[in-house]
Order: C-alpha cells, then sequence, then structure tokens
C-alpha cells in the first residue's frame, strides 16, 4: 500500500488533501501568498481545521505564463522559514514543491518528508541523489524539457521516465503518487517549468482529467487543479479566487475518475466536494 509520510494513499484509503501554502509574492494567486509568522500559523491551523492531510510548501512560482524565477537562496529561505513555523504549530507532513536538489536537501535536512518536484526529477540531475540519500515520499509530475504532443499515452510515458528515475534512486514504488500536471503544458511560457505542446492547452487538460484511470498505473495520483487558468479561460474568470466553483466542479470529476489526493488552495470546499464525489462512488 501507498504511503506518503505515513498517510496511506490510493486504493480503500479517502481521497487525501494536499492544502497549498505559497510563500512567493511572484505567486498567480495573490490570496493564497502567506508571508509572515502570523499569517502562516493562522493559515496552517485553518487549514488543519478545514480538513488538510498535508502541507505542500512552495518558495518560487512555477506558472508558466509568468516569468517568476528566483535565486535558490531566496527560494530556500521562505521555504524554511515557513517550515520552521508549520513544525511549532502543526504535526500535519510537510511537502515540498521544487525542482532544485539544493533546496530539496535543504528541506529534507529539516524534516520534511515529501519532495513534489514538478519536473519528475528531470529538471535538476543532482535530484538524484538527493532523494536516494534521504528517501522521502515523492510526487513525480509529467514533464519534459522537449516538445511532446501532451495526450494522454505521451503523458503516461513521460510519467514512467519519472518512474524510472526514482528506482534508479531506490525510491520503493510505494513512496510514490503520479501527477499528471495540469497547467503545465503550454504552447509558450516564460520559465523553464512547462512542457511545449502544439496541441490546444485546456482540451489536453480537459482530456487528462477524463482519463486519470489510464494515467494512474496502478500508481496513487495527485491532482491539482485549484484556481488554474483553464479554469479561468472557461469561465472567462481572470482573478484566481473567482474560479472556486469551477476548481471544485473539475475536483469532483477528477473523484470520481480515479484521483487520490487533491491539492488545493481551498480546503473547506474541496472537503465538501471529496465528501460528496465519494458518496455517488459507493
Amino acid at each position: 500500500m501507498t504511503k506518503i509520510a505515513n498517510v496511506g494513499v490510493g486504493k480503500k484509503n479517502p481521497v487525501r488533501i494536499m492544502s497549498i501554502l505559497n510563500t512567493s509574492p511572484e505567486s498567480f494567486n495573490k490570496k493564497s501568498i502567506h508571508i509572515s509568522k502570523n499569517d502562516i500559523k493562522n493559515s496552517i491551523k485553518q487549514m488543519e481545521n478545514d480538513g488538510a492531510n498535508f502541507i505542500d510548501v512552495g518558495g518560487m512560482s512555477t506558472a508558466p505564463y509568468l516569468s517568476t524565477i528566483v535565486s535558490e537562496s531566496i527560494e530556500t529561505n521562505r521555504i524554511i522559514n515557513a517550515i520552521k513555523i508549520i513544525q511549532n504549530f502543526s504535526n500535519l507532513p510537510i511537502s515540498v514543491d521544487t525542482c532544485r536538489a539544493n533546496v530539496a536537501r535543504i528541506a529534507l535536512e529539516h524534516g520534511v518528508e515529501i519532495i513534489n518536484d514538478i519536473s519528475g526529477l528531470k529538471f535538476d540531475k543532482k535530484m538524484c541523489d538527493v532523494v536516494s540519500k534521504f528517501n522521502p515520499s515523492l510526487i513525480l509530475c509529467a514533464y519534459d524539457s522537449k516538445s511532446v504532443s501532451g495526450n494522454v499515452s505521451s503523458t503516461k510515458k513521460l510519467l514512467q521516465e519519472s518512474l524510472k528515475i526514482a528506482k534508479k534512486s531506490n525510491i520503493p514504488t510505494e513512496k510514490i503518487v503520479l501527477d499528471p500536471a495540469i497547467g503545465f503544458f503550454r504552447k509558450t511560457g516564460y520559465g523553464p517549468f512547462f512542457t511545449k505542446i502544439k496541441s490546444d492547452w485546456i482540451k489536453r487538460d480537459l482530456s487528462i482529467i477524463q482519463n486519470l484511470k489510464s494515467i494512474k498505473q496502478n500508481f496513487p495520483v495527485l491532482i491539482s487543479v485549484s484556481n488554474k487558468s483553464f479554469i479561468g479561460n472557461l469561465l472567462g474568470e481572470k482573478n484566481p479566487p473567482d474560479r472556486l466553483f469551477g476548481s471544485i466542479a473539475a475536483e469532483s470529476i477528477s473523484i470520481i475518475n480515479g484521483a487520490d489526493i487533491i491539492r488545493t488552495h481551498n480546503v473547506r470546499a474541496t472537503k465538501d466536494s471529496i465528501i460528496i464525489a465519494s458518496n455517488l462512488l459507493k
């Protein structure tokens, strides 16, 4: 059975919630940014009360349509500051959202149990050494530095490539969750953290959600659609917080289609959607 930081996921386990703690002022979702000690403390207490199972800490925005690269030291300082505050006020397992080996290493040295690498261990070649040494739980995203079709079969291929890297790094399969990277397959972008495709990126994301059972490949799947731009595009909502209802609809369908973890900005609303969708599956 898969366990992420000792929390069972997939199969007969309930759908889990990974709450986003964003410490990067450059982020696309300004209301999700938490920087001060009191703000972080109050936010994580609310997340825990609302039903979060994990907290995912990010120190650098990776939205493809933004130019948001910061130095490793800035990313590290933001993340470590947040980790220390979380550990003082909560026992929830901490995930760190980073593609950089040094950032991951320092976070793991501070007791983090999960690395959420949106490049699927492909961006920083030293990441393999880090995860091999610390043996954390992993969330592996579909990613390629080259252009791909972006369809379901190519997404599965990219995930298989990351699984091979994880195997070479001696990470047990029971510690791995797959993420098909909603929002990260684009025609154009301003950073290195997206996969270039020629096809319609909105149709690509919708197709992935529709075919989650095929993508799972016997692994639990994490879906992160919260407030993302495909929802804003379909609804005509430019302001991320105005995409809440669309996010909950997409999350509910994702659960029905096989999602095991929902990564979200909206824990309370997501918890409600999980309860209803899970009961509809019985």
